[in-house]
C-alpha cells in the first residue's frame, strides 16, 4: 500500500534503504562531488524505489539557490513578448526551474516594485523581456544576480542582450525579391523613431546598392505600423512611379494594406508587384488574400537562447554585448 501524505518518504528512509548516512544520501541526491559513483547509484536506486521527492526548501538551503528565475516584462499581452516568455518558461521547466512572472506595463515605479518583490523571493537570476529592439535603461546595477535581456537592448554595453537581427531580416527580404528579378523595389515602413525601422531601412539601401539598384520612390516611406498607412503609402508610391515591381514592408500590417490597395490601382500581386512583410503575424500573413511572404522573427528560439545564456551566467560563464538573433524567410503567395 502507498504511504499516506502524513507518512511521506523522508531522506532518512532513503538513507536507511541504501545503507548510508543521511549526510551521504543528501550529497548523492544533490550530485555533490565527494560521493563515490557506486554509492550515488545505490542512493538514487533507493530514492527511485521509494518514490522520494526532495523538499524544494531543503534543496535550496543545501545548494544556496532557489532554482527560481524572475521574468520581468513590460508587455505581457503583446504578440512579441508572449512567444519569448512561453519558450523561456518551457526551457526553464526542462531544467526543473520555476518562474516568477511580473508585468511592469511600461511603468518604472511598478518595475522597481516587482524587482524588489522578486529579490525578496531570492530568485537566482532575471530575464528581462521587451516588446521592441529599442534601447532601454539598464537595471543590472540594481540586481545582485545574473541578468539577460531578450528582445530589448540595454543602454549598458556590458549587459547581455538578445535582439532580433533587423538588418539581417531586411537583407533576406531584399535578396529574395532580387532573386525574383525585381529591379524597382520600394520600402514602406514604420515611424523613424523606432530603431528597428531605421536599421531595416539602412539595410535595404545597402543591399540594393550592392546589386547596383536604386530604391524605388527615392526614399523609404515612414509612417504608422498600420494597414491604413500601408494603403495610403501604396497609393502615393504608385502615383509617383509606375515602375515599382516590388515592395518590402516594415511589418505585416503595412504589407496587408499594400496588397489591399494595389488591385484597386490596376496592379496584380505578385505578377506586377511582389510584396514582402515582416513579423509573420498569422492573422495578416497566413490569413491574408494573398497570403504574405514575410520575415519570421523566430521569437521562441530567441527565448530559448536567452535561457541558455542565463544558465551559463548562473554557472559562472556570463557573456556581454548584443547578440543578433537571425530571422527566417517564409515564402507565400505575395511573391510566389
Amino acid at each position: 500500500m502507498g504511504r499516506r501524505r502524513s507518512e511521506a518518504v523522508t531522506l532518512a528512509d532513503v538513507a536507511r534503504l541504501a545503507g548510508v548516512s543521511i549526510a551521504t544520501a543528501s550529497k548523492a541526491i544533490n550530485d555533490r562531488d565527494e560521493v563515490a559513483a557506486a554509492t550515488r547509484a545505490r542512493v538514487l536506486r533507493a530514492a527511485a524505489e521509494l518514490s522520494f521527492q526532495p523538499n524544494a526548501l531543503a534543496r535550496s538551503l543545501t545548494s544556496g539557490t532557489t532554482r527560481a528565475i524572475g521574468l520581468l516584462t513590460d508587455d505581457l499581452g503583446g504578440r512579441f513578448a508572449m512567444p519569448i516568455l512561453l519558450a523561456a518558461e518551457n526551457a526553464l521547466a526542462n531544467e526543473e526551474m520555476s518562474v516568477l512572472l511580473c508585468d511592469a506595463r511600461g511603468d518604472p515605479v511598478r518595475r522597481r516594485q516587482h524587482i524588489r518583490t522578486l529579490l525578496a523571493r531570492q530568485v537566482d537570476g532575471f530575464l528581462i523581456v521587451g516588446h521592441s529592439n529599442d534601447i532601454r535603461p539598464s537595471v543590472t546595477a540594481d540586481l545582485p544576480v545574473p541578468v539577460v535581456y531578450a528582445y530589448c537592448q540595454s543602454a549598458d554595453p556590458a549587459d547581455l542582450c538578445l535582439v532580433s537581427d533587423d538588418a539581417g531580416g531586411a537583407r533576406l527580404a531584399i535578396e529574395h525579391l532580387i532573386s525574383l528579378r525585381r529591379k524597382h523595389i520600394a520600402h514602406i515602413t514604420g515611424p523613424q523613431g523606432y530603431q528597428a525601422a531605421r536599421v531595416r531601412a539602412a539595410a535595404v539601401r545597402q543591399v540594393l546598392a550592392e546589386h547596383g539598384l536604386p530604391l524605388a520612390g527615392g526614399e523609404p516611406r515612414h509612417g504608422e505600423w498600420s494597414q491604413r498607412w500601408g494603403r495610403r503609402a501604396a497609393r502615393e508610391l504608385v502615383a509617383g512611379t509606375r515602375d515599382v515591381d516590388a515592395v518590402f514592408c516594415g511589418n505585416d500590417q503595412i504589407a496587408a494594406g499594400v496588397t489591399q490597395v494595389l488591385p484597386e490601382l490596376g496592379l496584380r500581386v505578385p505578377e506586377d508587384v511582389a510584396v514582402v512583410g515582416y513579423d509573420n503575424w498569422e492573422i495578416f500573413a497566413e490569413d491574408g488574400r494573398p497570403s504574405l511572404t514575410t520575415i519570421d522573427l523566430d521569437l521562441p528560439r530567441l527565448g530559448t537562447a536567452a535561457v541558455r545564456h542565463l544558465l551559463a551566467a548562473l554557472g559562472g560563464a556570463p557573456a556581454t554585448g548584443a547578440v543578433r538573433h537571425p530571422g527566417r524567410l517564409v515564402v507565400r503567395e505575395s511573391t510566389a
